[in-house]
């Protein structure tokens, strides 16, 4: 098992298996580099959260697992990019942070230029992660 750090995230470490990149690790560095910016950081958020996270794949999306299930994913489209907490009550715990943003159940939309806050991103892994625990 060996330590990869997030691309350019400080105080990120997820555990992957094998060596290498990990899968949002290579996910991040084949994006638009304002894209790119924007998914550090919320990842980076998560990780300094639940620290133990491992990076894997979850619903064909680059993901931060937390104890073998999907935490959050990060998805780019062509004109927003999508947050995934993988549970729609994780969106509601952030939906005092989110006002002004395009949320669905269960994700929320995003330009890179104007990204969910901390404090939202925060409330929504900490939500799913008691759903976890």
């Amino acid at each position: 098992m060996n330590a990869t750090p997030l691309v350019n995230a400080p105080a990120a470490k997820f555990i992957r298996y094998g060596g290498g990149m990990g899968a949002v690790d290579d996910y991040l560095a084949g994006l638009d580099p304002a894209y790119r910016s924007a998914a550090r950081h919320i990842y980076a958020v998560a990780v300094k959260l639940a620290p133990d996270t491992e990076q894997g794949t979850s619903y064909g999306m680059a993901a931060l697992r937390y104890k073998g299930k999907p935490l959050l994913a990060l998805k780019a489209a062509k004109a927003h990019l999508s947050v995934f907490p993988f549970s729609p009550a994780a969106v509601d715990a952030a939906r005092e942070h989110l006002d002004g943003f395009d949320i669905s159940k269960g994700t929320v939309r995003f330009t890179p230029d104007s990204p969910p806050s901390d404090a939202a991103i925060k409330a929504m892994v900490r939500h799913r992660m008691a759903e976890i625990d």
